[in-house]
């Protein structure tokens, strides 16, 4: 199999820094890491802002991501939670992830995503879909452009009230948001095994994407963030750690390369270790992807 059909298969990339500069910055850390794929933040991802972008910084990273054929996704702040019970964290939400996603359009992202949050306050689940319905929905349907970025919904690691943690919690999500078509999911392998999904079981990861794939049907997948994992499966625990230093292990992560859910679907790593450990992490998710 020749090296393009690979990288078409899942290209495999990494979450880039891009603090002085979106594509001198970014751009030439995905290079020393022979990133296939990009991650970017667009706004501190732990605060409230929405700053407006260098219309240069955007257009050299367009235009280099499109020469390099490098899918770019953004990922919104961390602060967002439409479950929230306090009424400026909802506001902020909507006007921050409004932000993201037409800062990923300008910059060319295939891909914004957002944690799916969680219940606070006490309430109720069905309240709380009830509210994401209510303010998340006009985002989506406000993405009426063929060029604009796919929402992705990131399931966390199942910490307090979340309320999308297992793959069959997706379910009432995309309900809740009439499974818009402009609406997909980025798993994060880590949030899954601490959710308590058991990738490093025999065919755990294959029983997790059918399991995806079931729940939110076929084509939603459109990210992998490729994270293992410091704590045992269904810790709740959302700590990264690198590929195959984990609990998750690397059989787990080939095994990823293998399921039809997966084709097309880039990976992503959001590892510990600097950028030493970065480019070992893609070289090593590069290996099991050949192998």
């Amino acid at each position: 199999m020749s090296t393009s059909v690979i990288r078409t298969r899942n290209p495999v990339g990494g979450h880039v820094p891009v603090a002085g500069g979106l594509a001198s910055v970014g751009l030439s850390y995905a290079r020393e890491l022979a990133a296939e794929a990009v991650q970017v933040f667009v706004a501190n991802p732990r605060g409230w802002a929405t700053p407006p972008g260098n219309p240069g910084q955007d257009e050299e990273f367009r235009a280099g991501c499109a020469a390099g054929s490098i899918p770019a996704y953004v990922h919104a702040p961390y602060l967002i939670n439409f479950g929230s019970h306090t009424p400026a964290t909802v506001d902020k939400s909507v006007e921050s992830l409004r932000h993201s996603l037409r800062r990923g359009r300008a910059i060319g992202a295939r891909g914004v995503v957002v944690h799916t949050g969680s219940a606070t306050g006490g309430r109720a689940r069905s309240v709380a879909l009830a509210q994401v319905r209510e303010r998340m929905l006009p985002l989506l349907d406000e993405l009426t452009h063929d060029d604009d970025p796919w929402l992705l919904l990131e399931p966390t690691a199942g910490q307090g009230a979340s309320l999308c943690s297992l793959a069959e919690d997706l379910g009432p999500y995309f309900d809740a948001l009439d499974r818009h078509p402009r609406l997909g999911v980025c798993l994060d392998t880590c949030h899954a095994f601490a959710a308590g999904h058991d990738m490093a079981a025999a065919g755990g990861t294959k029983a997790l994407l059918d399991e995806l794939v079931d729940v939110v049907g076929e084509g939603r997948l459109k990210l992998i963030h490729a994270n293992d994992s410091k704590d045992v499966v269904g810790a709740h625990k959302d700590r990264h750690e690198n590929i195959g230093a984990g609990h998750i292990g690397s059989d787990a992560f080939g095994d990823l390369f293998a399921h039809p859910a997966t084709a097309g679907v880039p990976l992503v790593i959001e590892t510990p270790g600097g950028k030493e450990g970065h480019a070992t992490d893609v070289a090593r998710l590069k290996e099991l992807r050949a192998g």
